[in-house]
């Protein structure tokens, strides 16, 4: 069967077949990984390691993790992507809509014998020779847990502490349109574990250092509100990280504050990197799918996140942005 076209179920069948004869299972998230990345691998690596079953989980440099998801239980159990093996026979990809998204180990990808894709979002390439996608799942959590069924392993506190976090964090705190009885059921379902709940969504959403309080405020004040177009965009340059000492990784959830404008139907933030590239985070409130602004661009997403990357700067960006709307 074509494994661009083959449906959900036999897709994650075909999954566990793969990962149960593995010797050793790979596993990859994005590069800059968010919360369903990073808890979409980390919540499989644990449950591959609680029945003893050998698996070595990475993602690309940077090889650094936002602060914000220091709480999640396995960070130090990750294996810095210099050291993984580039011939391995079973490759896992979580919430990588592209192979360009896996970096600099977009060859270990490629040269796996089979390469798994677990993802959600509807942009995604399906480039792999298994593609467990469903684009109607909150988040790519959903499908590990989906996989996690399939292949008979135990739920741990250590996976449902993982997943809870990939759901929490692509549901918006569950305030998305993607929020549906199916989500709180497995929400339900994972806290039954003892989740320190209000911890998790402190660390991941209310704590902020005061250098990132005091860029917020400089990125605030200088947005740009297009009326006409319902669009709110703000940016942050690598002059203003450097001068506030604050990361890349810190400034991640900007975007939320920008898309509280009540006047704008589309928010954006655009962020600087140290190569002069432009990390761009879309997000829409209901009238416009963000998906197709930036799949024009060469990102992806959903219809109401997606991001891409940039080369021409901001203000060119934005114009571009501005074009596609």
């Amino acid at each position: 069967m074509n494994a661009q076209h083959e449906d959900y179920e036999t897709a994650l069948e075909r999954a566990a077949k793969v990962i149960d004869a593995a010797d050793c299972v790979t596993l990859l998230c994005h590069v800059n990984p968010d919360g369903d990345a990073l808890g979409s691998m980390l919540g499989m690596h644990h449950a591959l390691r609680a029945v003893g079953r050998a698996s070595v989980a990475s993602f690309p440099e940077p090889f650094v993790i936002a602060p914000h998801y220091r709480d999640l239980p396995g960070l130090d159990l990750l294996t810095p992507p210099r050291e993984l093996a580039t011939d391995p026979s079973v490759v896992v990809t979580f919430d990588c809509g592209a192979l360009g998204r896996l970096g600099n180990l977009r060859a270990v990808g490629e040269q796996a014998d089979e390469l798994v894709v677990v993802d959600h979002h509807v942009s995604n390439e399906r480039y792999g020779t298994i593609n467990v996608i469903d684009p109607r799942a909150a988040a790519s959590g959903v499908v590990v847990r989906d996989l996690i069924r399939v292949l008979g392993l135990p739920m741990t506190r250590e996976s449902a502490f993982c997943l809870y976090t990939a759901l929490v964090c692509d549901t918006g705190r569950f305030q998305y349109e993607t929020t549906t009885p199916d989500v709180f059921a497995l929400a339900g379902e994972l806290v039954e574990w003892d989740l320190p709940i209000a911890q998790i969504s402190r660390t991941l959403f209310e704590e902020h250092s005061f250098a990132y309080l005091a860029l917020l405020g400089e990125a605030l004040a200088g947005m740009t509100l297009v009326r006409e177009q319902s669009f709110v965009w703000a940016s942050v340059t690598q002059e203003q990280l450097t001068r506030h000492d604050v990361t890349m990784e810190e400034i991640e959830g900007l975007i939320d504050i920008v898309r509280r404008t009540a006047e704008a139907d589309v928010a954006c933030v655009l962020k600087e990197d140290v190569d002069g590239s432009v990390r761009v985070s879309l997000r829409s409130v209901g009238a416009t799918d963000v998906q197709r602004v930036a799949a024009a661009h060469g990102g992806g997403g959903h219809r109401f996140a997606a991001g891409f990357t940039s080369d021409v700067g901001i203000e060119s960006t934005v114009e571009r942005i501005r074009a596609s709307l």
